[in-house]
């Protein structure tokens, strides 16, 4: 994995995992109003690092990887968040 992809995937699972936060930032007017509200963490959320994982770009699958565990997510509005933010190509 070349250094550009491996940025980018790094980037897209940090974005993932914070929620729409980031994204948040950047919207105005209308955008902002349809944009969904920003997630706060619970007393049961991860205190590893945690990497996302997109595997197929039609997939509404993410892969958590939080330790030693794998979770699968089905959300399909994380995984086009996720790939929004990691671009095209």
């Amino acid at each position: 994995m070349s250094d550009t992809s491996r940025r980018k995937f790094l980037a897209a699972a940090g974005i993932g995992a914070a929620g729409t936060a980031g994204l948040m930032g950047g919207l105005t007017g209308e955008a902002a109003a349809a944009a969904p509200a920003v997630a706060s963490r619970n007393v049961k959320s991860a205190r590893q690092p945690v990497v996302a994982y997109v595997e197929h770009h039609f997939s509404n699958r993410v892969h958590l990887m939080v330790g030693e565990r794998e979770i699968v997510v089905h959300d399909p509005d994380l995984a086009a968040r996720i790939l929004n933010a990691a671009g095209g190509e």
